[in-house]
């Protein structure tokens, strides 16, 4: 039987083990958070599919924990979608701290999206765990963060997939009955708001890259082609349906998989891939190099206000997000040190609590 670890159980969490339970019974599904949410969301799932599913609970938060719950169930997939914060937890909010923090970039809050993530990197070392890890938490940055310190997941969810379903999406509609040709999408969390929001960018060289076919033919018009979705939850279904196909690839004896994700192995960003018997690796189009691809990412970040990351995991933060928190508490721009990380999401929520 195969066992997926799915860490998180949030609207997000739920989604993936939706999905995954749709493999049917030969799959042991454990679904590990904090509360009783849990409890609901396998009951949901185990009463809509025909799959074992379980509730544990876990304080990702503590790595000696997730590390035992790992030795014991030696899962064969482990997928992460826990948070301290959603990204959408600051949605219709209209006072001035939540608007400025917003207006910095989700690379300010990645205090709320790293520290559960390197929690488990640290258990999954400490338990000589070798299978795969998906994130879902923020890949584009908590991967490369997490890379820095020798710790990248294998591969991070989202994001480039889900622009990767949206020229799907935009393809299908102009030629229905027409076959798909390879897609391979080169893009950054930063552009997906644009993408679903059909709102292409005024200057190209902000545009998500599009390779259409073995050739790689690019038609970057296609990411912004579908009909838009507005902000919020709604982009989870497409970010679940998006998910699918690489957590699918990762586990055993999966047939193999083109697809664009995010963060493989910890790079910056997301990228077309190639998944052969749960090892994935780059699937860029000729004449695009690694570099080169790494490079482009690398700059989009800055709209997240991502300006660098050190060597050590720091993150320095861009100057518009300096000048978005300067009135409200400028601190928050200041470089984020990974071993800071608590005192910072702490100082974050004094901030947002108006303290």
């Amino acid at each position: 039987m195969t066992t997926i670890l799915i860490i998180g159980v949030g609207d997000m969490g739920e989604r993936v083990a939706d999905g995954l339970a749709a493999g049917g019974p030969g799959r042991r599904l454990v679904l590990a958070g904090r509360s009783t949410t849990g409890d609901a969301a396998a009951a949901t799932v185990a009463s809509s599919r025909d799959c074992l599913v379980e509730a544990v609970r876990l304080d990702a938060s503590r790595s000696e924990e997730v590390a035992g719950l790992i030795d014991k169930l030696r899962p064969d997939l482990i997928v992460h979608c826990a948070s301290l914060r959603s990204p959408w937890a600051l949605a219709g909010r209209t006072d001035p701290a939540a608007e400025a923090i917003v207006a910095a970039g989700l690379g300010l809050r990645l205090p709320y999206q790293l520290p559960l993530i390197l929690s488990v990197m640290r258990a999954a070392r400490a338990a000589g765990y070798t299978g795969p890890v998906a994130n879902l938490s923020f890949p584009d940055v908590t991967g490369p963060v997490l890379a820095r310190l020798g710790l990248a997941p294998t591969v991070g969810l989202g994001n480039a997939a889900m622009v990767h379903l949206r020229v799907r999406a935009a393809l299908r509609a102009a030629n229905p009955d027409r076959p798909l040709p390879l897609i391979r999408v080169l893009a950054h969390h930063a552009q997906v708001l644009g993408v679903m929001a059909a709102r292409r960018p005024a200057d190209p060289d902000l545009n998500c890259r599009v390779h259409l076919g073995e050739d790689g033919q690019r038609n970057d018009a296609l990411a912004y082609q579908a009909p838009p979705i507005a902000p919020g939850l709604r982009h989870n279904v497409v970010t679940g349906a998006a998910v699918l196909p690489v957590l699918e690839a990762l586990l055993p004896g999966a047939a193999a998989l083109r697809h664009s994700t995010a963060a493989p192995a910890g790079l910056p960003g997301g990228y077309p891939v190639r998944i052969v018997d749960g090892v994935v690796s780059l699937d860029l189009p000729a004449g695009l190099a690694e570099a080169d691809a790494i490079a482009f990412n690398e700059r989009l970040a800055a709209g997240d206000g991502i300006d660098r990351i050190d060597a050590d995991g720091t993150v320095r933060l861009t100057a518009a997000a300096h000048r978005a928190v300067a009135a409200i508490a400028p601190d928050l721009a200041e470089p984020i040190a990974v071993d800071e990380i608590p005192a910072r999401a702490a100082r974050l929520d004094a901030v947002l609590a108006g303290a």
